[in-house]
């Protein structure tokens, strides 16, 4: 079946949809760990991975009262996020997230999978990006990466078979849970974070980067659970 109007696009989102099999879930996860670790695709993939990780500072900054001045992504994979003031408890909160938030985006992405919210998981993603777009808008690179981003998601939120947006969702799900731990992994003790958190705190780098890869990792093995 294809979307016929936008207003029957966006009334999918309260109705139940089917999950996939097991056996389904299980390709389209492969399929994610694939864009998230190849060569040619991880180049590319990292973004999404980058996105979700300035969001959560974002998020997070904003949460604890802190104003968000600029999110910048970068050609290569990398991103900033500044919030001010630059001092305290909630800005350190604000710091520790950015690791996290693939997996804890893709957590609830499962979450509502398992509820059979499926499509919702698309529409929520856009609302997302929207948001995002609105902190990245001095960056050329980043508006352009959130809005081709966006445009893909609605393009097959208003436009695609069921099937096809089912599959979607559990690939944006897999992807940021599998990319989560990927990248915890790839930067370690180096991360930026971790370096910028060890001048703040005087707690080892080594510290941030296992609680990083603890929440990711149990992030996924509960993820994983839903999607199956």
């Amino acid at each position: 079946m294809t979307t016929g109007s936008l207003g029957g696009a966006v009334s999918q989102i309260g109705e139940l949809q089917a999950h996939l099999p097991a056996a389904a879930s299980v390709l389209v996860g492969a399929a994610a760990l694939g864009a998230a670790v190849l060569p040619g695709f991880a180049q590319l993939t990292r973004h999404v991975n980058t996105m979700a990780h300035e969001g959560a500072h974002a998020v997070m900054g904003s949460a604890m009262g802190r104003r968000v001045t600029g999110v910048t992504l970068r050609g290569n994979g990398d991103g900033r996020t500044v919030l001010a003031p630059s001092s305290g408890g909630g800005f350190i909160l604000a710091g520790v997230v950015g690791y996290l938030g693939p997996s804890a985006f893709g957590l609830g992405a499962a979450k509502l999978i398992q509820t059979g919210h499926i499509i919702a998981v698309l529409w929520l993603t856009l609302i997302l990006l929207a948001v995002l777009a609105i902190a990245v808008r001095r960056s050329g690179f980043g508006i352009t990466a959130v809005a081709l981003a966006g445009v893909l998601v609605y393009l097959m939120a208003r436009y695609a078979p069921v099937g096809g947006q089912v599959a979607l969702a559990y690939g944006i799900a897999w992807f940021l849970l599998l990319s989560g731990v990927q990248v915890v992994l790839a930067h370690g003790r180096n991360a930026g974070d971790a370096i910028a958190l060890r001048e703040i705190t005087r707690l080892p780098r080594g510290l941030w980067a296992a609680l990083w890869f603890a929440g990711s990792a149990a992030a996924l093995i509960i993820g994983a659970r839903m999607l199956v």
